[in-house]
């Protein structure tokens, strides 16, 4: 195979009807591309109400709609229902990243996705989750694969978007694009964390809205968020 070059990846069943659950655009953009490459009809699901606060909600939804609509792909807005979320992680708030708190927020969003493929018709459901190098595929599939098995005939695709290449071409997706850069995996918890790591290694807490793959920080809008708790 030549540098660049795609294999073709083919849904389980071999259907052409999958729904993409996505939580941003830089994970999401080499997904999007592999699949387009195969000929496989896809839409975007974004159901995400574990991203805390509100700002970076939408700085990542919105940069995930302007690629979607780039690419002529559908993309439901789902519900921000946090309220839910935070019910759904109760007791859990102090699990480790890729402990139990993150297996209860996959199989929330993992849930409402498979809900509405099977309302609306997908008989296949995956997600862009695992691409990132940070999380475990292991967890992210079995969550992906109870979801899909609440309803008969559906199934999780739980192809490893990382291998050919995939990983690099996210960056070079990612920075091809001018995609916003979150720098920490969601939630509220995973801010506070990642928060307390910066500030014992002496760097500065996190900013909303600053980081964008392809440019320098000096770069972004100049309304960025000032340092966030």
């Amino acid at each position: 195979m030549n540098a660049g070059e795609r294999i073709v990846i083919d849904p389980p069943g071999d259907h052409r009807k999958v729904l993409l659950h996505s939580c941003c655009a830089p994970c999401s953009g080499e997904v999007m591309e592999a699949i387009s490459a195969s000929g496989v009809d896809y839409t975007i699901f974004f159901y995400n109400p574990n991203i805390h606060p509100r700002k970076e909600y939408e700085l990542r939804k919105q940069e995930n709609i302007r690629f979607a609509e780039k690419a002529g792909v559908a993309f439901v807005d789902a519900d921000y229902d946090t309220g839910n979320w935070f019910a759904r992680v109760k007791g859990l708030e102090w699990e480790p990243e890729r402990g139990a708190r993150c297996t209860a927020c996959f199989d929330m969003r993992f849930e409402r996705t498979a809900l509405y493929a099977h309302e609306h018709g997908f008989p296949v459901i995956t997600s862009c989750l695992g691409i990132s190098r940070w999380k475990n595929m292991e967890q992210i599939n079995g969550c992906g694969e109870r979801a899909a098995a609440r309803y008969a005939g559906m199934s999780y695709w739980t192809y490893n978007w990382r291998k050919g290449g995939g990983a690099a071409r996210m960056v070079e997706i990612s920075k091809r694009e001018e995609f916003y850069q979150q720098e920490y995996c969601g939630c509220i918890y995973s801010l506070r964390d990642t928060n307390a790591w910066r500030t014992k290694s002496g760097r500065g807490k996190i900013r909303l809205g600053v980081k964008f793959y392809g440019r320098n920080e000096s770069d972004a809008p100049a309304t960025s968020s000032p340092a966030i708790p």
